[in-house]
């Protein structure tokens, strides 16, 4: 895997190990004792998976409303229902 960094590399070289890889392939991943374990990547392209993941939870939560998967009520009849359960 050319994005891989291992742990030693990355005591070693430090933050340079990360940017080399980052510049060529957007995301670096980093290798445990062989295994994958972590994935950098630039702040932006993180920004908007986390946008695409809310946005998927909206859209996933509208459904939900559409096909009457909801309840309503107040704060207290709520905790109650959850902690009974």
């Amino acid at each position: 895997m050319k994005n891989a960094i291992t742990a030693n590399e990355l005591k070693t070289k430090g933050v340079s190990a990360i940017d080399m890889v980052v510049r060529e392939s957007e995301e670096a991943v980093l290798t445990v004792r062989g295994k994958s374990t972590y994935v950098v990547m630039p702040i932006e392209k993180y920004n908007y998976y986390r946008e695409c993941e809310l946005e998927t939870a909206i859209n996933k939560t509208l459904q939900e409303i559409k096909q009457g998967k909801y309840v309503l009520e107040t704060v207290d009849e709520h905790i109650k229902r959850i902690t009974d359960a």
